[in-house]
């Protein structure tokens, strides 16, 4: 006679599915489509099987061990958090945030020792200003260390970015854009939540910039993030330049990256009565590739335009901009993987640890998942893309 074998279901606290399920973000009837029992086990009638919840845990992005909790962990941010929607703190970070900033700390984690035991110098800039340090000079001394001048960034937007970017890794400056978590092409991040963070280090100091946003956007949030490392003061940002937000701190970044980007002195032609001011917006902002609302920024900086007149003409230009970029074609995908993963990961990132696996300091497995895939004819393929012998 054969015995059938007993179901087991899991024990899970009903307020941890729910939390798994709020905490991932994933609409509840597309959760409730893949996992028919999922009102069941949130309401007590029901538990899962092991495998059941394993499967619900992956498609939750949830550790499995945090089901076998008396109750939902408190997840914050590692990070001090400064972002602001309309000049108000910005809430609880989503998992897509939190995932990222993690994932980022580690790879630093990584760098810094890597640094350490091949005794290289640090970066001697970082933390050498303070919010007293006046705007221009502040964006001056970035200058000096990235001779990022406005006529030579370029024809477009994405060239303009490109070059900041390598100025950058070229002073030691891990700089990650992406507008993904990880790899995984189906976790898009939202540039709404956040634009971009800094994680200061003296060994390995290192900016995330959200790749999901314009590349106009993404300047100015390098920019500032930039000198949230020259400031020595981490943190996660909206890096919104028509915001005020009430933090010191961001206020400071705000117009250091500004000015780093359009300094004043150099406005002198601008002309705000022009009948056709959106004209005269993208002529500024083509010479310094910036978007138009940093443009209108700094004219309102440099006291061209009185306060009202500058609300009601950033209102008009935002709606502009945001319906030229609801007219956009959807992008088509990511693009070569061999190209796109190194400004993910950083290029100075990736050749560091290509370069300490192949001389048997890093062990194949750990290089594979701080680079994002799992093959080795991957690695060797970006091993050869980025000239790494």
């Amino acid at each position: 006679m054969r015995c059938r074998a007993m179901t087991v279901r899991v024990p899970v606290r009903a307020a941890l599915l729910v939390w798994a399920r709020e905490r991932s973000r994933i609409a509840p009837d597309e959760l409730a489509f893949r996992f028919p029992d999922l009102h069941a086990w949130e309401n007590g009638g029901k538990q899962p099987t092991l495998k059941q919840l394993e499967k619900f845990a992956a498609a939750t992005h949830t550790p499995i061990g945090y089901f076998f909790l008396p109750e939902p962990p408190e997840e914050r941010l590692p990070v001090p958090d400064f972002r602001t929607m309309g000049d108000v703190e910005v809430g609880k970070a989503s998992l897509d945030l939190l995932d990222t900033v993690y994932q980022c700390q580690q790879r630093q984690d990584w760098y810094r020792e890597y640094v350490r035991v091949r005794r290289e110098g640090g970066t001697p800039f970082v933390g050498t200003l303070t919010t007293d340090t006046d705007v221009a000079e502040a964006a001056r001394t970035m200058h000096d260390v990235l001779a990022y001048q406005s006529g030579e960034r370029g024809s477009t937007w994405a060239e303009a970015l490109r070059k900041l970017v390598e100025a950058s890794d070229g002073q030691g400056i891990l700089v990650m854009v992406s507008g993904i978590v990880g790899s995984n092409t189906h976790r898009k991040l939202d540039p709404e939540e956040f634009r971009g963070f800094a994680l200061v280090d003296q060994l390995a100091p290192l900016v995330f910039v959200n790749g999901a946003d314009t590349k106009a956007a993404q300047i100015f949030t390098l920019a500032h993030e930039l000198a949230h490392i020259w400031l020595g003061q981490s943190a996660v940002s909206d890096a919104d330049v028509g915001s005020s937000p009430a933090n010191a701190i961001e206020r400071w970044c705000n117009r250091v990256a500004a000015e780093f980007l359009v300094p004043l002195n150099a406005l002198s032609d601008v002309d705000p009565e022009r009948p056709d001011l959106t004209g005269e917006l993208e002529r500024v902002a083509r010479i310094f590739k910036v978007s138009t609302l940093v443009v209108l920024r700094r004219i309102f900086d440099a006291g061209l335009l009185t306060e009202g007149r500058y609300r009601s003409a950033y209102a008009r230009e935002r709606d502009r901009v945001l319906a030229l970029m609801d007219e956009r074609p959807a992008g088509s995908g990511g693009g070569d993987f061999y190209n796109t993963q190194p400004v993910r990961v950083s290029k100075r990132f990736a050749r560091a640890i290509i370069e300490s696996t192949r001389e048997g300091q890093t062990l194949y497995s750990d290089a594979y998942q701080l680079l994002g895939f799992r093959k080795h004819a991957t690695f060797e393929e970006l091993a050869a893309r980025l000239g790494v012998a």
